[in-house]
């Protein structure tokens, strides 16, 4: 049976209002949790530090809503470029950024939506959720928000991290928050370079473990006449001192349908009909 968000246009951005109305209200009376107040001095210690590309080959999608997205994540980034994450505060993409407007300079990018990929303005800024998600992995902060899109819209190209490792965003009730239970105060630092997105969460004081990310259960399958993906992601911490294991985490469990035929080269890899 079809919600009714999808019988109707009219439906659909009515019921975007009323769930950004909720969002809103809700923040409302969690506004002293969060995060905003920034620190240009990067702290010491280093978390975790990584980089995403910002021109891949998206299927046959116009190279300019790469070049636009540039432009989008340009602007994006100043909001979250030296933000402290003090202990018992709450980290908000959405509450940072705020939403991607004309007027704040957005332009029209790449979005996933309702199934299909689209163009919006704003669009391209997931990969810099993306790339918070993935740094935040790697350290004792707690992801209490995340979404991740049901479908996977593109061939692999360039990608280094397991499929179904990012973080999907939309104004602003579809969010990336972290919450720092910790001692320890975390800053981010996110920039553009001229070919990449680079970012980096740092510590004022050092953490005794670290964090490493494997993805398990990795295949394709075909259900219904679909392809569909399947992985899982784990987390180990392992203790700095000594080197051992100190536990293992089962972080995610992704199953998506996969909008392109399935790539020959993995046919034979874990591939089930």
């Amino acid at each position: 049976m079809m919600k009714l968000s999808q019988v109707h246009p009219v439906f659909y951005y009515t019921r975007i209002y009323q769930k950004r109305m909720f969002r809103f209200t809700s923040n409302l009376l969690q506004y002293k949790k969060f995060a905003r107040v920034k620190k240009e001095e990067t702290f010491l210690y280093t978390c975790k530090k990584h980089q995403s590309i910002l021109h891949r080959k998206l299927g046959d999608t116009s190279p300019q809503l790469q070049d636009n997205k540039v432009v989008n994540l340009g602007i994006a980034i100043q909001q979250l470029d030296g933000i402290l994450i003090r202990p018992g505060e709450l980290f908000s993409f959405w509450h940072l950024v705020g939403q991607t407007t004309k007027k704040k300079g957005y332009v029209e990018g790449l979005q996933l939506s309702r199934g299909g990929v689209k163009t919006g303005i704003g669009g391209g800024i997931c990969q810099l959720a993306n790339l918070l998600y993935w740094m935040a992995l790697h350290t004792p902060l707690e992801v209490i928000e995340r979404h991740h899109h049901s479908f996977d819209p593109f061939p692999d190209d360039k990608r280094v991290l397991p499929f179904g490792s990012g973080a999907s965003v939309f104004y602003n009730y579809i969010d990336l928050r972290f919450y720092n239970p910790t001692e320890y105060t975390f800053q981010t630092h996110v920039w553009l370079t001229d070919k990449h997105l680079k970012g980096a969460i740092y510590s004022d004081k050092e953490i005794p473990v670290s964090y490493h990310i494997t993805e398990k259960k990795h295949y394709f399958l075909k259900k219904n006449g679909k392809n569909y993906r399947k992985n899982e992601i784990w987390k180990t911490v392992i203790d700095k001192k000594t080197g051992n294991q100190v536990r293992e985490e089962f972080l995610i469990k992704n199953f998506s349908e996969v909008k392109y035929p399935i790539p020959e080269e993995l046919k034979n890899e874990g591939v089930s009909t």
